[in-house]
């Protein structure tokens, strides 16, 4: 059982070692990138924090009050309507994956896709009536490059609006998550329209 079930606990909630870890590789491989030079492409945008209020831009829900993985999308030419990049949300399978899928075919170009990765986070799970639901993290550094995580479907455990991808950079967590708490493993290239009309359908 969680020890402290309420969303505001898990906003809070210190960031674990792996994270750091992370940060200081991430570091690393900026400063060789750096030093070897090659290339005329811009840098890859940074993932940014997502507290202060913000509204999905799917749905309209405030991210970082509800349970699950948050996600955001930088574009190269385009930009939400109401804000800078990036495009946030505070659901994968029912904001990032359908905004995701819908603007690609609008002619717009992601730069980088971030997801929270809970490889690098102390998650908690509660359950209220019946099911449980995983922790959200809004910080910059509980992010993730979407296109290399490893997500976990059809588990039991729940995001904010219901069943979500729940996504890992480290494929094995991915799979003991998955043995715990049922369901299987995609990757993001398996994650198409047409697999995602099937998983809200299910």
């Amino acid at each position: 059982m969680p020890r402290d079930p309420t969303p505001d606990s898990w906003t809070n909630r210190a960031v674990s070692r792996r994270t750091a870890t992370r940060a200081i590789s991430l570091g690393v491989v900026t400063a060789l990138a750096g030093c070897l030079g090659g290339g005329e492409s811009e840098p890859k945008p940074e993932p940014i924090d997502l507290s202060g209020g913000k509204e999905d831009d799917q749905g309209g829900m405030v991210i970082g009050v509800h349970a699950g993985p948050n996600g955001q999308i930088f574009y190269a030419d385009n930009a939400p309507e109401d804000h800078d990049n990036p495009a946030w949300f505070h659901t994968l399978s029912m904001g990032l994956f359908p905004y995701y899928f819908e603007h690609k075919r609008q002619g717009w170009t992601a730069t980088a896709i971030y997801v929270t990765d809970y490889s690098t986070v102390d998650y908690e799970l509660r359950t209220e009536e019946g099911r449980t639901f995983i922790s959200t993290h809004i910080g910059a550094d509980t992010f993730g490059d979407a296109e290399k995580m490893t997500y976990v479907v059809d588990s039991d455990v729940h995001g904010g609006m219901g069943p979500d991808l729940i996504p890992f950079s480290n494929g094995d967590d991915a799979s003991s998550f998955a043995e715990e708490h049922g369901g299987t493993t995609v990757s993001f290239d398996d994650i198409t329209q047409e697999w995602l009309d099937g998983y809200l359908q299910r």
